[in-house]
């Protein structure tokens, strides 16, 4: 029986070729060098079966072993059983900064010699402080000027308020007397000259003289009376609100000379501190160039941008917490920006902090905010993830053999690993929200998933719940 399974390994034609037994053929080539050993492996398992074989038939305590027995231990491991989570809550973190409530470049409106810088980076100030002056020197001459002239446009229309002086108008009066009696007597001389002139004592010329005289005369007191009654009816309307006119126009251009001179002053429009000093005394500075930066920091202000959906959430008096420098304070929602930012498609939160808060303006602050998110999903620790194929993520689960059931309190001895896929929705710390190829009530292998394959047994006495 031995030497016909031997053969079976054999060429027909070198049994034939030679007449020598199988067991001391020779290798000819590489593959009857296999050959030759495969012949070799089966003879000695062939020989160790029958020995063992006549032993075990002299004693029947010693029987072949079963196929349970001879499989490999069953190793222990640490599980959990998994249930349906619908909903879960998620921790989102929003990063804005810290932003000064006012913050100002301040210069001079117009443009001038400095003279005067008060002040010097770092500075605290507080509103009205004086920071700088101008050189205002020319301003000064200015103002001098118009004072004279208002003062000159004054007296002209006091004058013409108050009307003629009692001596004009008798200085009037008596001008036209004057002329009334010389032309009474013109017209006498005219009368005289007429008879003489029908009486043929005098030419026509002569009478003609006397008649121009006597009608220049006329019109000269028609002007005297007349001057006398403008002194008498006083100033005309027209004439003091002319002068009144005068008289405010020189009043405005004072008043902005005056503004002028006193915008050459600059001063605090806010309590803060001095970030910046542009300038030193000497220079020229034009119209608008800043000569200081002043940062209020009494009540400092983040800006926070945060998704519209987050932000519809939010209103104004929210408390909120706020996570700056490595220490958390407590905000208040001022506002929520109603335009959306057109690069970041957020909306725009500014939440205050107390006023002692220890910030400065620019620093980094993070806003963390708790959302509930609708999903079913289960929960597992992070250990219980196996990377999978294709950067996909997977799971053992441990299911029961054919002779055995988790669900029962009986003696079972083994399980079975299974790998189930699953997908990666959220992490909260060391656990993990998992969606894939589980069912409710799975029980999952959470720690030693480097040690697992699937098919492989497990033990259930560690099994945990």
């Amino acid at each position: 029986m031995n030497h016909q399974s031997t053969s079976e390994f054999l060429e027909p034609e070198q049994f034939s070729q030679k007449k020598e037994s199988p067991l001391l053929l020779k290798p000819q080539n590489s593959v009857q060098l296999k050959r030759w050993q495969i012949v070799s492996a089966s003879l000695i398992l062939l020989l160790a079966g029958v020995g063992i074989g006549q032993i075990g038939g002299n004693s029947e305590a010693n029987q072949a072993p079963t196929a349970t027995e001879s499989q490999i231990n069953p190793l222990p491991v640490k599980t959990t059983q998994i249930q349906l989570a619908k909903t879960y809550q998620t921790v989102q973190n929003y990063t804005g900064e810290v932003v000064a409530m006012r913050s100002s470049e301040i210069g001079f409106e117009g443009g001038g010699k400095l003279v005067t810088v008060a002040v010097d980076e770092g500075d605290r100030v507080t509103i009205g402080t004086v920071l700088g002056k101008l050189d205002t020197s020319n301003l000064a001459a200015q103002r001098r000027s118009l004072i004279a002239q208002k003062a000159q446009a004054e007296a002209r229309l006091a004058e013409l308020q108050n009307g003629a002086r009692a001596e004009q108008i008798t200085a009037a009066r008596a001008r036209v007397r004057d002329l009334e009696k010389q032309l009474e007597l013109e017209q006498i001389r005219r009368d005289r000259r007429e008879y003489l002139y029908q009486e043929g004592a005098i030419s026509k010329e002569q009478l003609d003289e006397v008649a121009f005289n006597a009608k220049a005369l006329s019109e000269r007191l028609t002007n005297a009376r007349s001057n006398l009654e403008e002194l008498l009816n006083g100033t005309r309307y027209e004439q003091v609100a002319a002068q009144k006119a005068v008289v405010e126009q020189l009043s405005a251009q004072i008043a902005d000379l005056e503004i002028t001179i006193a915008k050459s002053t600059l001063k605090a429009p806010f309590t803060g501190t001095i970030a910046l000093r542009y300038f030193d005394e000497g220079t020229v500075v034009e119209t608008g160039n800043p000569i200081v930066r002043l940062v209020e920091d009494s009540q400092p202000e983040v800006r926070i941008g945060v998704p519209i959906d987050v932000a519809a959430n939010l209103s104004s008096g929210n408390q909120q917490s706020l996570e700056i420098g490595g220490t958390t304070y407590p905000a208040t929602v001022k506002s929520v920006l109603p335009e959306v930012d057109p690069a970041t498609r957020t909306r725009t939160v500014i939440l205050e902090l107390p006023s002692n808060a220890p910030v400065s303006p620019q620093q980094i602050a993070r806003l963390q905010i708790t959302q509930t998110v609708a999903t079913e999903g289960y929960w597992l620790p992070l250990t219980a993830l196996v990377k999978s194929e294709r950067g996909l993520w997977s799971s053992y689960a441990v299911v029961a053999t054919e002779n055995s059931d988790l669900n029962s309190g009986g003696d079972t001895q083994s399980y079975q690993i299974e790998r189930r896929l699953v997908e990666v929705l959220e992490t909260n710390g060391e656990q993990v929200l998992v969606r894939g190829t589980l069912q409710p009530g799975d029980v999952i292998v959470t720690d030693g998933t480097q040690r697992l394959v699937p098919g492989q047994l497990v033990s259930k006495q560690l099994i945990e719940g």
